[in-house]
């Protein structure tokens, strides 16, 4: 779960970055970075997530 977390937070990270405002335009907001790769890693890290809950792990004994 924890890695998890870390791929989720590591998403919305690609994601932030400079606004864009009335001062001043900035097109990186459009950038395939901050629309396309940081939405998929932040999606992946929701599904492991789900995954690791519902994963049983085996304890051999």
């Amino acid at each position: 779960m924890g890695v998890s977390v870390a791929v989720i937070i590591l998403g919305f990270a690609l994601m932030g970055g400079a606004p864009s405002g009335a001062e001043q335009y900035n097109a990186d907001i459009f950038s395939v970075r901050r629309i396309t790769v940081g939405p998929m890693i932040a999606l992946l890290g929701f599904v492991l997530m789900v995954v690791s809950i519902f994963v049983n792990p085996k304890n051999k004994k």
